[in-house]
């Protein structure tokens, strides 16, 4: 087993419980990740049965892919930046417009080990949750360690945020 398959495993308890509840309210579920690179809806997929309440997830790690299929606007991007809470909002309402999903997260962040700025240092992290009668949730962490525990961080930060969202 690598270490990338035992994090999921730290994870599975979380996604058993979401899909649990997704499915006792008939919902399904989106994602939109950049900086964990599809790593969320690997720990989701872990579970079987998933199909039954994850849509899909988008990996947009290029600027132009979040314009392009999450409809995160050009200009949001070239003043608030990727990593800010204007374009988390707009990457998670842009997966919902995208799918029949009825809620939705989006992860944005530095995982690093590079990257960071004085303002965004490696290890800021936004999230957003949605759904789609328009409630909008989001929030700024700031984590530490190496690229990869920050991304299961924000993995983790998703699930219960998602877990907190109902």
């Amino acid at each position: 087993m690598t270490s990338s398959s035992a994090s999921y495993l730290n994870l599975h308890p979380l996604c058993e419980i979401l899909g649990q509840r997704l499915l006792e309210r008939r919902w399904h579920l989106a994602t939109a990740e950049s900086c964990t690179g599809g790593g969320l809806a690997a720990a989701i997929t872990q579970v079987a049965g998933s199909s039954a309440w994850f849509e899909c997830g988008v990996v947009s790690y290029a600027n132009r892919i979040k314009q392009k299929l999450l409809q995160v606007d050009a200009e949001t991007l070239a003043t608030e930046g990727a990593v800010s809470e204007a374009v988390v909002i707009q990457m998670a309402k842009g997966v919902l417009s995208l799918t029949e999903a009825d809620i939705a997260v989006a992860i944005t962040g530095i995982a690093g080990p590079s990257g960071g700025s004085v303002n965004k240092p490696v290890g800021t992290v936004w999230l957003a949750w949605t759904r789609m009668n328009g409630e909008v949730r989001t929030k700024v962490f700031h984590f530490s360690g190496n690229r990869i525990q920050v991304q299961h961080q924000a993995i983790e930060q998703g699930l219960r945020g998602l877990l907190n969202f109902f």
